[in-house]
C-alpha cells in the first residue's frame, strides 16, 4: 500500500458551535442529559445560521461521516470527490480531456481544463447554497456532484479554500477561510481555460487524519472507467481507460471467467458482465459516476434484464437464481434527476428507470448471445450446472434445517438486537459481533447496546471452507447458524446487519480464526465484502494506569510512550477479549469504537490469495514464513 500522508494536529481554538465535538455530537457541559433548570426558551434563542455555518454545524448532513481517513467513505475523500466531480461534469459536457489532482501533505489541488467558472460569479458559485449551473439542463445534463452544494461544503469545511477560474485570457481568484471570503483577484493570464481549486480540510472539523493514497487511486481508476477517454493524473500517476466498464470488470474478475464478458454502451446505459467459478452474485453499480454500494433500482433492473434476455435467447424459463449464480457485473446509468435514499448516495431510489433499463439490457443480452455462440454455449452449460447444484443443495438444506429444529428453536450462542438493517431510522447502526469463545462473548453481551448490537459466539475454530462447495455450510452446524443469524441464506440482500464485525483476540489463534472467517465470506458471500459490510474490531493490547489516570493502548509503541509519561505505572497486557471486564469493554464497542473496514482492491487477486494462505500448499507457506520471519 502506498505511504499515506499525515495531517497536522489542530493548533488553533476548537470550533465552538453549540459545543460541537469532532464526531458531530453536542457536548453536555457537565449537566445531566444536557439540560439546565435555568435555561430560558424565548425569542433570543431563535437563531438563523448562514448556509455555510449550517454546513459546519451539521457536517454529517452534507458529507456523511467525518472519520480519520481509514475508511474510503470518510469526509476527507468526500471533499476531494465533490471537487473532482465538478471537473468530471465538464468532461461529460464535452469540455476538457484532462484533470490534474495532487495531494501534498494535507494540501489538495484539482485543476480541470473545462470552460471555467464564469468570472463574475466565482464567489457566488463556491459560497452560496442553491447557486450554480447544475440546475440548467442545457449546461449540465448528468451532474455527479451535489447539485450546487458540494463545492460550498468543501469551502465551509476547509481552513483554506482558493478557487481560480480561467476564461479566454482572463482569470478571477477568490480565497476563503472556513467559508469566509478573505481576498479576490482579477487580471489577465496565459493559462488555458478551466478551474483550479485548492483546499486544506479544516482540522477543527476533521481533527487528525491521514490520506490513504490507495483509496484515492482506486477512485481515479473508477472515474477513468466511467468516462472513457478522460485522462486523470493523480500525483503524476496517469489513469485512463479505452474500454470503460469492460476494463473495470476485467480488472475486478481477472482471467478466470467462464466466457469473455458481455459489454454494452449507449448514451444512458453502460454495462458488462460474465460468470466466474465463484459463489453468489457480485455487482458494481454507478449513477452519474457515483458508486452506489447498496445498489438500488438500476441494479435490480439490470439483473432483471439479464434474466429476460437469457430466457428470450434460449427460449427457456430458467430460474433467476440459476442464471445469476456466480455472475459478476458492472452497470452505470446517467440520469438527469437521480433520487438517492441518502445524502451520501449509496442507493438509487428512482422507480421510473426500471422499464427502460430492463428493456435495453434484455435487447443487448440477446444481441450479445447471437453474436457470440461460444459464449452462449458456455453460459447455458453454467446455467444447467447451477440448476443441478441448486437441486442437490436443496436436499442438504432440508436435512440441515430439520437437524436445527431438533436442537433448538433459537440459534445457539446468538444474542439478537432489536433493530436490524431494514429499519429506516436505525438500520445504519445495526451491528453484529462475531466473537471467539464464551468469555469474550460474555463480556460483549454484558456491555453491548441491545438496541442495535448483536453477538454471535463461535464455539471453536471454524471450518476452513476453501475449495469446498456451498453444501459445506449446511453440513457444518456453526457456519449454518452464522449464516442464519446474518439472514443471508437466500440472498445477501436479506442481510440483517449493516456492519458484520469480526472480534477475535489479538494473538495467533485470533488471527487464524479471523482468516477462516474471511475465507468463509470471500468464498461464499463476496458481495458482503465488496459492499463494505465486513469489519475488524480493534481492541487495546495494553492498559497502562496509575492512581490518577488510565490509558488504553493499541500498539506497543503507544504503550511505551504512555509508560514514560506516567509516575509508577501499572501495565496490563490483554491476551484475549475475555480478560477485559464488561465495564471496561463497553467503551470499546460504544461511540469510540475502532473498526477497520475489510477492503479488497481487486476480487481478481482473491482466489490466488486464498489458495496460498488457506489451501493445501503447506510447504510453500512454511518456506514463505521461514524466508520472511524477522
Amino acid at each position: 500500500m502506498p505511504a499515506a500522508t499525515k495531517s497536522r494536529k489542530p493548533t488553533g481554538p476548537q470550533l465552538d458551535l453549540l459545543a460541537k465535538s469532532a464526531n458531530g455530537k453536542a457536548k453536555k457541559n457537565g449537566k445531566a442529559n444536557g439540560k439546565s433548570k435555568d435555561a430560558v426558551y424565548d425569542e433570543s434563542k431563535i437563531k438563523t445560521l448562514s448556509s455555510l455555518e449550517h454546513i459546519r454545524l451539521r457536517t454529517g448532513m452534507y458529507i456523511g461521516r467525518l472519520g480519520n481517513g481509514d475508511d474510503p467513505d470518510d469526509g476527507i475523500y468526500v471533499l476531494l470527490k465533490e471537487i473532482v466531480d465538478n471537473a468530471i461534469d465538464e468532461f461529460i459536457m464535452g469540455h476538457g480531456q484532462k484533470i490534474d489532482i495532487a495531494i501534498d501533505g494535507d494540501h489538495v489541488t484539482v485543476r480541470d481544463y473545462g470552460r471555467g467558472i464564469p468570472l463574475g460569479k466565482i464567489v457566488d458559485a463556491v459560497s452560496i447554497i442553491n447557486t450554480g449551473a447544475k440546475y440548467n439542463d442545457d449546461v449540465f445534463q448528468f451532474s455527479v456532484g451535489l447539485n450546487g452544494v458540494g463545492t460550498k461544503a468543501v469551502n465551509a469545511l476547509s481552513s483554506l479554500f482558493r478557487v481560480t477560474a480561467y476564461r479566454d485570457g482572463k482569470y478571477a481568484e477568490a480565497t476563503f477561510e472556513r467559508g469566509d471570503l478573505k481576498n479576490e483577484k482579477k487580471g489577465k493570464t496565459n493559462e488555458p481555460n478551466g478551474t483550479l481549486i485548492e483546499f486544506l480540510p479544516d482540522t477543527e472539523i476533521f481533527d487528525e487524519y491521514e490520506y490513504n493514497f490507495e483509496y484515492v487511486e482506486r477512485r481515479m481508476w473508477n472515474y477513468a472507467c466511467l468516462n472513457s477517454g478522460l485522462s486523470l493524473i493523480f500525483n503524476k500517476q496517469k489513469f485512463i481507460s479505452k474500454n470503460g466498464l469492460l476494463d473495470f470488470l476485467n480488472a475486478e474478475v481477472g482471467d478466470k471467467v467462464i466466457y469473455e464478458p458481455a459489454y454494452f454502451k449507449n448514451q444512458y446505459l453502460e454495462f458488462a458482465f460474465t460468470h466466474t467459478a465463484n459463489y453468489g452474485e457480485n455487482y458494481f453499480s454507478f449513477v452519474n459516476g457515483q458508486y452506489t454500494s447498496d445498489g438500488g433500482t438500476h441494479q435490480r433492473a439490470f439483473r432483471e434484464g439479464i434474466l429476460k434476455g437469457v430466457n428470450e435467447y434460449f427460449k427457456k424459463n430458467y430460474n433467476g437464481v440459476d442464471v445469476r449464480e456466480s455472475i459478476s457485473g458492472a452497470v452505470a446509468v446517467k440520469l438527469k434527476d437521480p433520487v438517492f435514499e441518502s445524502q451520501t448516495k449509496n442507493k438509487l431510489g428512482n422507480t421510473d428507470v426500471r422499464s427502460w433499463i430492463v428493456s435495453d439490457t434484455r435487447s443487448a443480452v440477446v444481441d450479445f448471445l447471437h453474436k457470440n455462440p461460444d459464449a452462449s454455449k458456455k453460459l447455458q452449460e453454467k446455467i444447467n450446472q447451477n440448476e443441478r447444484l441448486r437441486k442437490e443443495l436443496n436436499a442438504v438444506k432440508k436435512e440441515a434445517k430439520d437437524a436445527a429444529r431438533k436442537v433448538a428453536i433459537k440459534i445457539p450462542h446468538f444474542k439478537d438486537s432489536k433493530y436490524h438493517y431494514d429499519d429506516k431510522k436505525r438500520g445504519e447502526e445495526s451491528t453484529i459481533f462475531i466473537t471467539e469463545g464464551p468469555s469474550a462473548a460474555g463480556s460483549m453481551v454484558a456491555s453491548r447496546d441491545v438496541m442495535n448490537q448483536a453477538i454471535f459466539g463461535l464455539k471453536g475454530v471454524p471450518l476452513n471452507v476453501f475449495g469446498r462447495t456451498k453444501a459445506a455450510i449446511y453440513k457444518n452446524e456453526e457456519l449454518f447458524n452464522l449464516m442464519t443469524a446474518l439472514g443471508i441464506e437466500d440472498s445477501v440482500e436479506n442481510l440483517r446487519f449493516n456492519k458484520v464485525v469480526i472480534a477475535t483476540d489479538a494473538d495467533y489463534d485470533g488471527f487464524h480464526i479471523r482468516n477462516l472467517l474471511m475465507t468463509f465470506f470471500l468464498n461464499y458471500f463476496e458481495e458482503l465484502v465488496t459492499s463494505g459490510h465486513i469489519y475488524i474490531l480493534e481492541t487495546p493490547l495494553f492498559r497502562v494506569r496509575n492512581s490518577k489516570e488510565t490509558h488504553y493502548c493499541y500498539t506497543e509503541k503507544e504503550s511505551e510512550e504512555i509508560i514514560k509519561s506516567l509516575r509508577g505505572p501499572e501495565v496490563t497486557r490483554f491476551k484475549g477479549l475475555g480478560e477485559i471486564s464488561p465495564k471496561e469493554f463497553g467503551q470499546f464497542i460504544g461511540k469510540d469504537i475502532r473498526l477497520i473496514k475489510v477492503d479488497v482492491r481487486s476480487m481478481a487477486a482473491v482466489p490466488n490469495t486464498l489458495e496460498f494462505y488457506m489451501g493445501k500448499n503447506t510447504t510453500d507457506r512454511r518456506d514463505y514464513i521461514i524466508e520472511n520471519l524477522v
